[in-house]
């Protein structure tokens, strides 16, 4: 009977002090983990802030990809919720309580079964000279029960924390995929109106190209803005010269305008004009990289339809503005080869 007592003492001395270790724990949590996404910060920003991409890269309708998920009237932006149901994931609701446009979003999420409890999620979008460095992180309070579960089967951080980094991983890949996405359309022979437009003239090849427009475009645009011109319309390239054997070019970056503009004498900026005139057309909706291709299917095109390049220089018209749309997938260009 003694020794009974004596374990009994004993084995109340150990709830006694395992309650104080569990009491004495950190009363709140706070973790976060960091993905750096090769893609444009708003493109990243913009899929995160919609919970209808989350099923997507969600690591835990992954795990459970016919759990019911029900949207609120709001699925993107401040309140916007959606809300889950399953076997596996139980059932809970997540809400966006506030962000700042392509820097930070703050969401509040609950969990109803098989337990309850809250917590706050925390996004950030960092410009980076790789990407968008992303940080996913999670903070909430811990109660006597919850500081008893971890206490036995891990902090919170251990068993969270490695679906946070699937999720990142997973974010960046769909990113990837959809800015890889492009189609190339031959659209047949179109009227080109015709019209004005400054311009300046360089050599190029494939390595340079895309850096040598941006500074001719950023000259032009810098001119026009500075007297007050009027544009007409998108940014342009006028081919004056193709190598395909070396891939070296001479080509005239410019941009529409209204009227003839008279320029001083030596400037390093010129005014042509496109006649109106009848021209293949191709329409690429995708990044610029894919260009050459568009352009492959486009002189095949002449061939078996038996067409005649004209005099008239072939040229590119870029109609969509990346720093508004940010994907490359939703970037149009258009091809023009008149034709006689």
């Amino acid at each position: 009977m003694k020794t009974l007592k004596y374990i009994l003492f004993l084995l109340l001395i150990a709830i006694i002090g395992l309650a104080i270790y569990i009491a004495v724990q950190p009363n709140e949590f706070n973790f976060s983990r960091s993905k750096v996404i090769k893609a444009p910060t708003p493109m990243v920003f913009n899929k995160v802030n919609d919970f209808k991409n989350w099923p997507d890269f969600s690591p835990w309708i992954e795990q459970e990809p016919n759990a019911t998920l029900t949207y609120g009237d709001k699925t993107s932006g401040v309140d916007g919720n959606y809300a889950w149901k399953g076997e596996v994931l139980g059932e809970g609701n997540m809400k966006t309580t506030a962000l700042e446009k392509d820097k930070s979003i703050s969401q509040h999420i609950s969990f109803i079964k098989p337990f309850e409890s809250e917590s706050d999620i925390n996004w950030t979008f960092e410009n980076t000279l790789e990407g968008t460095k992303v940080t996913w992180g999670m903070k909430g309070k811990q109660d006597f029960m919850t500081k008893m579960y971890t206490t036995f089967a891990g902090s919170i951080e251990e068993n969270t924390a490695p679906d946070f980094e699937r999720g990142l991983f997973k974010l960046d890949s769909i990113i990837d995929t959809d800015m890889k996405k492009y189609s190339i359309a031959v659209d047949g022979i179109k009227e080109y109106g015709g019209g004005f437009y400054l311009y300046k003239t360089t050599n190029a090849n494939s390595t340079n190209i895309s850096s040598k427009m941006g500074q001719q475009f950023g000259t032009i645009m810098s001119y026009i803005a500075q007297n007050n011109i009027q544009m007409a319309g998108m940014p342009l390239t006028v081919y004056n010269e193709m190598n395909n054997e070396n891939g070296s070019i001479i080509m005239s970056n410019g941009i529409p305008v209204t009227e003839k503009i008279i320029l001083p004498s030596g400037s390093e900026i010129s005014c042509g004009y496109i006649p109106k005139t009848k021209s293949l057309k191709t329409t690429l909706l995708g990044n610029y990289t894919y260009l050459p291709k568009a352009w492959e299917k486009t002189m095949a095109y002449l061939g078996e339809n038996n067409l005649e390049a004209s005099d008239i220089k072939p040229f590119e018209i870029y109609t969509t503005d990346p720093g508004e749309v940010p994907n490359p997938a939703d970037w149009r260009t258009e091809i023009y080869v008149p034709v006689k």
